[in-house]
């Protein structure tokens, strides 16, 4: 099946910060060189990875500026526009239009809990408020609300509503929404070791966390089930599982920014809530990453 924009391999790209909580805007650029010329087809800033609710609205924007700056149109940029509050989601869908993102994946509203009438109401106020394609996010693990598959059915007969990542971890949902929804809509894996088993169902790629750390072996994934080769990406897939687990033994980012810093590629720097990761995950992140020779992968385009 012909790739389309968002589809395939995009990475939830990391917000590197300086020591002093700054955003390293030099290093967002080396990230977004590293990760394009290791093949990945789109990339999508200001997300749960990307420490979103620790950026201000103004950082988000200049964030997303940075990425489709440095992109420079070689592959398509998702930029992370979700909340619990509609009018500031649209405001920045705004702004990130304003500054060049190619679409917006935005997550359910959190804490508030919506109802489902209250979901469709949310997205359909975004999607009229802006010309970009819209990718629904849905993780209720975190958001504490999930996207049902009959809300999904509806929205995905609005013209800019284009997409799900679902992060629900519930496949037989995933499997109803592909039955249910309109035909050009597509769903996406939000979770790196459920992406094989998605796509063999129906989904047509991955939003992945692993691949800020090794983007070449993740977009080899997806691009063999891509192809049909199942059997191929399971191998890859099984190859990697244990560092795949391991990226979310503490809250995301923690794990996979430590990875990062060990890799060379940005300063370990957190903001509060988030600290840097124990002991213990320290240890299993060190031991995955020799086991599995990955740390060399810094230096791999």
């Amino acid at each position: 099946m012909m790739r389309t924009p968002f589809t395939g391999l995009g990475t939830a790209l990391v917000t590197p910060f300086t020591k002093d909580g700054s955003i390293d805007e030099a290093a967002v650029r080396r990230l977004v060189d590293r990760q394009i010329a290791a093949g990945v087809h789109f990339l999508s800033p200001c997300g749960t990875t990307g420490e979103a609710p620790t950026l201000s609205q103004s950082e988000k924007v200049r964030v997303v500026e940075l990425v489709v700056g440095a992109a420079a149109k070689r592959v398509p940029v998702l930029a992370g526009a979700g909340g619990y509050n509609t009018r500031d989601v649209i405001a920045l869908a705004r702004e990130f239009e304003r500054v060049g993102a190619d679409g917006i994946l935005s997550v359910t509203p959190y804490y508030n809990k919506p109802s489902q009438e209250g979901l469709f109401q949310h997205y359909t106020a975004i999607a009229d408020s802006t010309s970009l394609p819209i990718v629904l996010y849905n993780v209720p693990g975190r958001t504490g609300v999930n996207l049902e598959v009959r809300t999904v059915a509806r929205l995905s007969a609005l013209g800019n509503i284009v997409g799900v990542k679902e992060a629900s971890g519930n496949v037989v949902q995933m499997s109803d929404v592909l039955a249910a929804a309109h035909d050009g809509f597509f769903l996406l894996s939000g979770d790196d070791p459920l992406a094989v088993a998605v796509m063999a169902i129906g989904g047509r790629g991955l939003i992945s966390v692993a691949s800020n750390a090794i983007p070449g072996e993740m977009t080899q994934i997806i691009e063999l089930a891509e192809k049909g080769d199942l059997s191929g990406a399971r191998r890859l897939h099984a190859w990697l599982l244990p560092f795949l687990e391991a990226n979310f033994v503490e809250s995301n980012p923690i794990p996979i920014k430590a990875v990062m810093a060990a890799m060379g590629l940005i300063e370990e720097t957190y903001r509060l809530p988030l600290v840097p990761p124990g002991p213990a995950t320290r240890d299993r992140l060190s031991s995955v990453l020799q086991d599995l020779k990955l740390l060399g992968s810094a230096s791999r385009a």
